[in-house]
């Protein structure tokens, strides 16, 4: 079967290449009776584009993809505090939850009950945390040499391609440890010790969306809110979800304290944390506690909450109407502020559907084999967002507040002007592209003169050149540049003809790696941005070829080009802007030439690049 394959395959290679050698002879010809040889010309074209800035003032940050929290200083554009106001959820959103083995109910029976299975089960909170793990990217996508070590860990820019690689120097490489399931990160363990236990080490992590000083220490504080955050518009009849904004103030609506004054600094480690099953008294050679891992918690925020609390709020409440059903509950806990203290160096950008508020209490259990009352001990999981078959359950939204642009940055946003400068900032700007404008370039007699000319377009490029004299040494670039349809909100980029680098080695994480043929990635010399460079040969040839409408484009910031929807935002003068979601979470920054520039610095100026073949 694999021979047949095989001559198949040849057969059409063949095939294909007889084909190609008859359509060059037959173009030689042609090109022969016409102009001596030379049937087709190759050429490059640029053109000028208008840009022009305009300003965000506020954006829809609820029912995001991820949050922020924390402070991002970006030299350019000023400080940035985020915070989040969250629902809680039940767990599966279903009610009437049971705590202990036997409801209220069967519980306020046990006087008059003839069982003695059923008990007064006095369950008492033991402890409570709030957890919401940091976001780790996918290995497959992350670890160029599948050794085990992430990229961004490996000691030298060598060793990401390099298997054999041993980082810990214990002579072991990082692959073989990694399959013997030793830790290739602790020179002390090999796995070459005769009481080696595979697998019992903390995992270490390439910690992604954190931005500033990871060694600094925090603190994170989580109130009660009284503020009812609503699904449905009543606008709109309910009929549509509600819309809540960055720059709203839910200041007056922060109820009491819930984290434990002396106990919430917390420090970023990028290990997990190993949860050991107990003890096995019955395997005496074993110790389970040492030996097993029952679970493991990825890093990230863990604070513990005051357990008074949940217990006058939470398991008091059993079989009463606060907790018959989501409804009852959203409008009794109304949900939790959350904010961080001494972070002005740190922000985070967290998935609060992993996130969640872990409620251990210890109840009374009878003990059939033994026909006693036990102290049990179980965990009783609140989340905050929810998500179901790609739908977000709950509501969360992200509170910024952020500084005052300078005012020559203000000055340049929303003044209708051909801009000398660009400037890109999640949140807080836009900028609309016109490729073929009147006032620049005569618009369509360009376009009629290109169809004229029978051009073939082979590539068109949008370069954009960092200004670095305003950009500074202290920013953090954003990794890529997001250009669409400003008139549709859809991406210029066909996916279906896009080359994408998810699973080969130079692909370094997956946003990055997709949609490589319209690129938008920073261009770096020396590790500081020069450029960025947009293809958008389709949509050119949309124009010229197809007829399609030369429609106003947008440019932005992006932290994951596979995301492309969009949500509503507020404009100069409170006027509806449709501003990128994945813009909207993304707290970096730049600053990029215009169209508008002259002098010594004329050559970076924002062109459009036609490559094209035109037949003789």
């Amino acid at each position: 079967m694999r021979f047949s394959k095989i001559v198949k395959v040849s057969a059409w290679v063949g095939t294909l290449f007889l084909l190609v050698a008859s359509c060059e002879d037959e173009l030689d010809t042609i090109g022969e009776g016409v102009v001596g040889g030379e049937p087709f010309t190759t050429g490059k074209r640029t053109f000028e584009v208008f840009a022009y800035n305009k300003g965000i003032t506020a954006v829809q940050t609820n029912r995001l993809p991820l949050y922020q929290l924390g402070t991002f200083n970006d030299p350019i554009y000023g400080k940035r505090n985020a915070s989040i106001l969250s629902q809680l959820s039940l767990p599966n959103r279903v009610g009437d939850p049971v705590f202990g083995d036997s409801s209220q109910a069967t519980e306020d029976t046990a006087d008059s009950d003839s069982s003695a299975s059923t008990v007064p089960e006095e369950e008492t909170v033991k402890e409570v945390y709030l957890n919401i793990p940091f976001q780790i990217p996918p290995s497959t996508t992350k670890d160029s040499d599948a050794d085990g070590v992430d990229n961004s860990l490996e000691r030298t820019e060598e060793d990401i391609y390099d298997p054999t690689s041993d980082w810990d120097g214990d002579g072991v490489s990082d692959i073989e440890e990694t399959n013997i399931g030793s830790d290739p990160f602790n020179a002390d363990e090999d796995g070459t010790a005769d009481d080696f236990i595979p697998n019992i080490f903390s995992r270490t992590f390439d910690l992604d969306s954190i931005y500033g000083d990871r060694d600094a220490s925090f603190e994170i504080s989580v109130y009660r809110s009284n503020y009812f955050l609503r699904d449905l518009d009543p606008n709109t009849g309910f009929q549509e979800a509600q819309e809540y904004f960055s720059n709203q103030d839910f200041s007056s609506f922060i109820g009491e304290e819930l984290t434990m004054a002396d106990n919430k600094t917390i420090t970023i480690d990028n290990k997990e944390v190993l949860i050991f099953a107990e003890d096995d008294p019955d395997t005496d050679d074993v110790d389970e506690s040492e030996t097993v891992v029952a679970s493991r918690r990825p890093p990230g925020i863990r604070v513990p909450l005051n357990p008074t609390f949940f217990q006058e709020n939470i398991l008091d409440k059993e079989g009463q109407s606060e907790l018959l059903s989501q409804s009852n509950f959203n409008d009794f806990l109304r949900g939790i502020y959350i904010t961080g203290t001494g972070m002005d160096e740190l922000m985070f950008l967290l998935d609060l559907t992993e996130a969640n508020i872990t409620i251990t209490y210890e109840y009374q259990d009878y003990d059939s084999d033994e026909e006693e009352v036990v102290t049990a001990e179980r965990d009783f999981v609140l989340g905050l967002l929810l998500s179901s078959n790609g739908i977000t359950l709950g509501n969360a939204v992200n509170v910024f507040q952020d500084e005052e642009l300078t005012p020559d940055i203000a000055g340049a946003l929303d003044n209708g002007e051909n801009a000398s400068r660009i400037y890109v900032k999640g949140a807080k700007t836009l900028t609309e592209i016109r490729l073929f404008d009147d006032v620049i370039n005569g618009g369509a007699s360009v376009i009629n003169e290109i169809k004229a000319n029978n051009w073939i377009i082979n590539e068109a490029n949008l370069v954009f050149y960092v200004d670095r004299e305003t950009l500074g040494d202290d920013a953090v670039e954003p990794p890529r540049l997001y250009l669409y349809n400003a008139e549709t909100n859809l991406p210029i980029l066909d996916p279906n003809t896009e080359r994408n680098a998810i699973n080969v080695v130079d692909a370094n994480s997956a946003p990055l790696g997709l949609f490589l043929n319209y690129d938008g990635i920073l261009k770096k010399e020396n590790g500081k941005g020069v450029q960025y460079t947009v293809r958008i040969t389709e949509h050119l040839n949309d124009i010229i070829v197809r007829d399609s409408t030369n429609a106003v484009l947008a440019l932005t910031t992006t932290s994951n080009i596979f995301f492309t929807g969009v949500q509503e935002g507020m404009g100069e003068g409170g006027q509806a802007i449709d501003v990128p979601i994945r813009a909207s979470i993304s707290p970096l920054g730049t600053v990029l030439y215009g169209s508008n520039v002259e002098g010594s610095e004329s050559d970076k100026r924002l062109k459009l690049e036609i490559f094209y073949t035109e037949a003789n």
